[in-house]
């Protein structure tokens, strides 16, 4: 099969659609593809509540995630039964979690996804392929002249634009297409950050996690069949997270004596209390409301037998080795399911209890939630995919508060958006370990971190832009990489109606200046207030 667009989005998350959408409110006719059976990536197929900012509600944000983000609390007061203090509530969260000021069911964001491209399906000016994944680029000198996407029953689809948004989780159109890039850590030397490594490793990236939903049911027992690797994941003591028992809540010391986070666990814990600022989390936080997605408080008594959370924890970071870029790369997909499975054989049997006992049997596996039939997310969580060797590299120094003082982040002449976050996150990675990160100041998005060096006419559309191993951890958050997909999304079709090129704007001060027009008249912040800091 063949099919034709103005704009080829090769990946269906936050990045994707948004990018998606950019280019179809500007007239274009798109393409976009997904691996999965749900649009939307880390925020559904991962089943990642989204990670924000404790500005988001008023500032920090384009008008069209704001636009998504009311629209998933009002598909809430539509059609679920809430009670009347959280109807009213304009900033509902229905999982009252602390990690995410609207932590929802994913289904819920799947349908709101739905019903924003659906004019465009219906007008024909959209066309969606699920479960595809891309095989082949083609490419003549400097310009991708195809893609070719596989679905999952071997179908092949021919699709030609003439722009390609890469919005895939690992950058995979970037390794198809010999686009420059690189992955894993870099050195000092490469990228003159005083944080980085003093050797580069492009295997050694950040470990991923295995999602999946539970609820506890009092008195019923749901344990699991006991995995067969079940005793090598309960003893395992990875030397990448300091030799701690990987199952487990946490160490109060560390192994160099500094205090550790000793995380508790209390299902369905009643009346409490939520502190949004992850500045304050402590070295004793909560799992059991840190990433629930829903809260019997805030429905009708009876509406749910028990809280529902997502299992996103230190407890299933997978180190055991990169997705991509090494001979045995499928044995890490599968190492990363296997642990989050024995993960929730040990929360069923041997986790130590606040009462002396171990275990909690009544501890269900929702594979409702993750709309699979083995109860696991559809997609693993990826915090970092390859990155494009772009116009501009965003480095440490221009965002971490230890370089930047209370001056704020680097402000760019050519912004396209903004975003911020908590910490610059760095999770423990597959071969150095934990790496130092810091705390970032709200930040901006120059346009050139989103053009490849020498390729014309693909653009990242999520994860995969022009930062470093280091600057990755504060810029691939859900709304960060929205406004990265609106960006791109809508550059490819200003070039398209303007008759010119991403290079060709990002050189010249007024075709910046004229981007930056089109942005702001479509609700994309460009800057922050000055005086918002870390």
């Amino acid at each position: 099969m063949e099919l034709r667009a103005d704009v080829a989005v090769i990946g269906g998350g936050l990045g994707g659609v948004s990018a998606a959408l950019a280019a179809l409110q500007a007239g274009r006719r798109v393409v976009i593809t997904d691996p999965t059976r749900w649009l939307g990536g880390q925020l559904t197929s991962q089943l990642v509540p989204s990670d924000e900012h404790r500005y988001i509600e008023d500032d920090g944000a384009n008008r069209s995630y704001r636009d998504f983000r009311d629209a998933l609390r009002e598909y809430y007061r539509r059609h679920y039964p809430l009670t009347d203090a959280a109807r009213a509530d304009p900033h509902l969260n229905p999982g009252h979690a602390w990690v995410s000021p609207v932590s929802l069911d994913p289904r819920v964001a799947v349908a709101v996804i739905d019903d924003l491209l659906a004019p465009y399906r219906s007008s024909d000016r959209l066309v969606v392929l699920m479960e595809t994944e891309p095989v082949e680029v083609a490419t003549d000198g400097d310009l991708v002249t195809g893609v070719v996407v596989r679905s999952a029953s071997g179908e092949l689809t021919s699709i030609t634009a003439p722009y390609y948004l890469d919005a895939t989780e690992l950058g995979d159109l970037l390794e198809l297409g010999g686009v420059e890039h690189r992955s894993g850590r870099e050195s000092r030397e490469q990228t003159g950050e005083p944080g980085a490594a003093d050797t580069a490793d492009p295997t050694d990236m950040q470990g991923v996690s295995w999602c999946f939903a539970i609820d506890h049911l009092e008195g019923e027992d749901h344990t699991i069949e006991r995995p067969d690797d079940y005793a090598y994941w309960r003893d395992l003591r990875p030397p990448q997270l300091g030799g701690r028992h990987i199952l487990g809540w946490g160490d109060p010391v560390k192994a160099d004596g500094s205090p550790g986070r000793r995380w508790a666990f209390t299902p369905n814990l009643d009346d409490d209390e939520i502190d949004l600022d992850h500045r304050n989390m402590g070295l004793a936080p909560e799992l059991w409301n840190y990433r629930r997605i829903a809260a019997r408080r805030n429905f009708t008594p009876g509406f749910y037998r028990s809280d529902v959370v997502v299992v996103n924890w230190p407890m299933n970071d997978y180190v055991g080795g990169a997705l991509f870029g090494v001979p045995d790369a499928q044995q890490h997909w599968d190492g990363a399911k296997a642990l989050s499975r024995s993960l929730l054989y040990w929360l069923q049997t041997d986790a130590p209890r606040a009462d002396g006992g171990t275990g909690w049997p009544g501890m269900r596996l929702r594979g409702d939630v993750a709309g699979t039939d083995d109860g696991f997310a559809m997609y693993p969580y990826i915090r970092e995919s390859r990155r494009i060797l772009a116009l501009k590299t965003i480095v440490e120094q221009e965002v971490s508060t230890a370089f930047r003082g209370d001056g704020g982040a680097e402000r760019y002449p050519d912004t396209v958006g903004v975003g911020h976050y908590y910490w610059i996150d760095r999770h423990a990675t597959t071969v150095r370990g934990t790496s130092p990160g810091g705390t970032p100041h709200p930040f901006e998005i120059p346009l050139r971190s989103l053009i490849p060096q020498r390729v014309r006419n693909l653009l990242p559309a999520c994860k995969n832009i022009g930062t470093t191993q280091i600057t990755n951890g504060c810029y691939r958050l859900h709304p960060v990489e929205w406004s990265i997909g609106e960006a791109v999304g809508a550059l490819a079709a200003h070039c398209l109606d303007t008759g010119t090129e991403p290079h060709a704007v990002a050189g010249d001060d007024d075709g910046v200046a004229a981007f930056q027009r089109v942005l702001t008249a479509c609700g994309v912040q460009l800057r922050w207030d000055e005086t918002k800091r870390w």
